[in-house]
């Protein structure tokens, strides 16, 4: 069974699509851009990024493939299983493996893998019938007036004739300078309104990823008395996870002990599953939490993860 199209649907409705065993494939929303140069408009998109750290199973991709094939949910995590273990066997003896509609992955000389995404593909369901778009630049004329007494001899100048000409450029000019400023208002309109819905978009893909939150649970014997920290009143809704708890007592342990290794961390308060969790830090955009997480899971814990929601 091969599972790129099964990858390919989620990555329309998902920020992040976990294959076992593997890695996982995440999203990240840009903007539409405007290229001065070449006059080319391009709508929003999706980036497609690859993440080889992100290997535990979260259900989602088994679970699609198991209501899409109606097959066991314990067969489509065994058909992951083997898919996955094709592709490494190709990497091996290829160096590189193609997956349809979503990229290519390959080593490099350091074996390490590297992905390179498909551009022609865009999964932001918003701009979907949006293609880049190339204005024709626009011509101007230069008026060039006679000089009447040195060439009234050579020239003769129909005097209406000139007039209609002269008030057919201006009415030209007037639709084009119109045209160019409802079309920069309309442009900016909606690049607003695209990066007021991204945050909104971001947050409902989290309420996915909140089940994992009772799998970094930590227990710990010897209680300290509760810190309180106070946090500014500013949107910071991408936090670095170092763990939820039971007990509120083993939460603020473990508090205190990150911020004696220098991490500005953070408690919140008790979440619906009735935990207590504790944050690194949190950030301001996705792309700065998600590079602090990776160093978190590479230098002190391997479960740090990235919950995003606007406490």
């Amino acid at each position: 069974m091969k599972i790129e199209q099964y990858i390919s649907q989620l990555l329309y409705r998902y920020q992040c699509v976990t294959i076992s065993g593997f890695g996982a494939f995440l999203t990240e929303i840009q903007s539409a851009q405007l290229v001065e140069n070449t006059h080319s408009f391009y709508p929003p998109k999706k980036l497609i990024s690859f993440n080889i750290n992100l290997k535990n199973n979260d259900g989602l991709l088994a679970n699609h493939i198991a209501q899409s094939e109606k097959i066991p949910y314990e067969v489509a995590v065994k058909a992951i299983e083997n898919q996955v273990f094709n592709w490494k066997n190709k990497l091996e003896d290829f160096g590189a493996i193609m997956l349809k509609n979503i990229g290519e992955i390959a080593l490099n000389n350091d074996n390490n893998l590297v992905f390179q995404p498909y551009n022609n593909f865009n999964y932001l369901t918003n701009s979907f019938g949006l293609s880049s778009y190339v204005s024709p630049a626009i011509k101007r004329e230069i008026l060039v007036h006679l000089d009447e007494k040195n060439n009234e001899e050579n020239v003769i100048i129909n005097l209406s004739e000139r007039k209609n000409k002269y008030s057919y450029l201006k009415y030209v000019a007037i639709f084009t300078i119109s045209l160019g400023v409802f079309g920069a208002l309309g442009y900016k309109f909606y690049e607003n309104k695209v990066n007021a819905e991204t945050l909104i978009v971001q947050t409902n893909v989290q309420q996915q990823v909140n089940k994992k939150i009772q799998e970094a649970t930590f227990f710990i014997t010897t209680p300290v008395p509760s810190v309180t920290l106070t946090v500014k009143n500013e949107k910071l809704p991408y936090h670095v996870v170092a763990g939820a708890f039971r007990e509120e007592k083993n939460a603020a342990k473990i508090f205190v002990e990150l911020l004696k290794l220098g991490y500005p961390a953070r408690r919140i308060q008790k979440n619906k599953s009735g935990l207590y969790p504790v944050l690194y830090q949190s950030f301001s955009n996705y792309s700065e939490a998600q590079k602090a997480m990776i160093s978190i899971q590479k230098s002190h814990n391997p479960e740090a993860w990235l919950l995003i929601e606007e406490l």
